[in-house]
């Protein structure tokens, strides 16, 4: 399973400590943050030199996403809070607030948060917003709500928040699935980060942001993956110096547990233009007179940078069956998986090969799209070059090259790509359509397709899905839930995924 970017609005909702996905206080609208203020280092406002600092704490937020409930803040310093929206103050005490969090008519949750007032010399800092209840020692995958739910075991979030880091749910739904991808939740994403110092740290206000400034922790990540005892898949950022690589490669070899895989690839999509990774492998390439085409420049880039990655991974694994080398690729072009393979011989330091086979509806077809019935026969209609069998094609041609150079064919993302870039509403044609096919029941089918599809082809290749739960919208409706306590039969993905499993 892919992991999503933390934000006000990510409906998987990993931490227990709410804050960790609060939008940063100096990236909020004037409403909400106004006047000449002073942060520190962690993004915690110094002096609000009479302006106001607030934060969207939880933002457009499907109703179930997280229990109603009284909730716990807690903060150090002195200094005022004001909340709003879906959020109610119910008690108040030096250090402590209870607030009542349940979604309105609109049966969305939003959430925020404003510092009004605080001390220069002792100003309000390390807020923390706990969910009700807690969760019995024995069994961290349930949230319950007080200690007659556990056998003499009970630990509340509101006193052992240092040592429940994730939302129990979030595991849960984590949980069957043995290979969890960091990348978006690493936040890599046109990140321009290039050294060890400038990783998110976990004394960050919150862990949320714009990209290239959120991402989790690289302990967290290996907390999560330690927890859940599953394979962890690390993407580093483009940019990034070998100090970095190293020091990144060094705490997971001390850190995650012994029986579990470590893959490791070099950024993501490399070769998308869409992503500035792209450019920057493209600048590189030409720079280092590679190629004197651009794309093939950038290619060749990619390919020298992940093998010094490999080699310093290498060095810190040893000899190691631990340790999996990923090169990506795109999957609708097998001669770019030829180039990138052969290229210094790269295939022999390359331990699996990774595609993302999406199947959707070509814009050629688009408007052929009058209902989500639609929807379904164009996903099935070979006229349709990203048919599901079109794709399947498109993976048996990838495994023909990923034979001959001898490596293994995986799936770092796969699913459905039902998706208009031009569109901006959620009520915008083929939104619409489109949302719904993600609704509808024969999604699981094609699912279930897909993967058995993939199965046979690859001899059971791994495969990413993407993505955990996260709402559908003009840009696309890639969480195999909409959120992340969403019945499973209202999720048609998340079915056929359990089925499969």
């Amino acid at each position: 399973m892919n992991t999503n970017e933390i934000m006000q609005v990510d409906s998987s909702v990993p931490f227990a400590n709410l804050f960790k996905m609060a939008l940063p206080f100096d990236e909020a609208d004037a409403k909400l943050t106004h006047g000449n203020i002073v942060y520190d280092a962690d993004g915690w406002p110094q002096n609000l030199n009479g302006g106001q600092a607030g934060t969207n704490l939880l933002h457009w937020l499907p109703a179930g996403s997280l229990p109603e409930g009284n909730y716990t803040v807690l903060y150090d310093g002195d200094g005022d809070l004001r909340y709003g929206d879906d959020a109610q103050l119910i008690n108040h005490a030096q250090g402590r607030d209870i607030i009542r969090i349940a979604a309105g008519a609109d049966r969305y949750l939003k959430v925020t948060l404003t510092i009004t007032r605080t001390n220069p010399q002792d100003y309000l800092r390390n807020i923390r917003v706990l969910l009700p209840g807690g969760i019995c020692a024995s069994n961290p995958f349930q949230r319950v709500n007080g200690s007659g739910q556990c056998d003499g075991d009970y630990r509340d979030f509101a006193t052992h928040y240092d040592s429940i880091l994730f939302n129990p749910d979030y595991l849960n739904f984590m949980r069957p699935f043995k290979t969890i991808r960091f990348m978006n939740m690493s936040g890599i994403t046109r990140n321009p980060i290039t050294s060890w110092e400038q990783m998110p740290r976990m004394s960050q206000a919150t862990w949320a942001g714009k990209e290239g400034r959120r991402g989790a922790p690289l302990e967290v990540m290996v907390k999560l993956a330690n927890q859940l005892n599953a394979d962890a898949w690390f993407n580093i950022p483009h940019a990034a110096d070998d100090n970095l690589v190293r020091q990144y490669a060094d705490y997971v070899r001390q850190n995650l547990r012994p029986n579990l895989k470590a893959y490791v690839e070099y950024t993501n999509e490399a070769w998308n233009p869409a992503f500035n990774q792209a450019h920057y492998t493209q600048q590189m390439g030409l720079q280092q007179k590679l190629d004197v085409a651009p794309a093939q420049a950038g290619s060749k880039y990619y390919v020298k940078r992940a093998l010094e990655i490999f080699n310093i991974w290498r060095q810190a694994f040893g000899d190691s069956s631990r340790l999996v080398r990923v090169l990506g690729g795109w999957s609708a072009n097998p001669k770019l998986s030829a180039l990138l393979l052969g290229y210094n011989n790269a295939y022999q330091q390359t331990d699996a090969f990774a595609i993302a086979p999406y199947f959707y509806v070509h814009e050629k077809q688009r408007d052929e799209i009058r209902t989500t019935e639609d929807v379904f026969r164009l996903l099935q209609d070979d006229r349709n070059a990203y048919s599901l069998q079109n794709v399947l094609t498109m993976v048996q041609k990838q495994a023909d090259v990923a034979k001959q150079y001898r490596v293994k064919l995986i799936a770092y993302e796969g699913g459905q790509h039902l998706v208009d870039r031009k569109t901006h509403s959620s009520r915008e044609f083929p939104n619409p359509q489109y949302i719904g096919a993600n609704r509808a029941q024969p999604m699981a089918d094609l699912y279930t397709q897909l993967l058995e599809g993939w199965g046979k082809i690859t001899g059971g290749g791994l495969f990413v899905a993407f993505s955990s739960p996260r709402t559908y919208q003009a840009y696309g409706s890639w969480g195999v839930k909409e959120y992340i306590n969403q019945p499973t039969n209202q999720a048609p993905k998340y079915q056929a995924l359990l089925k499969f499993l």
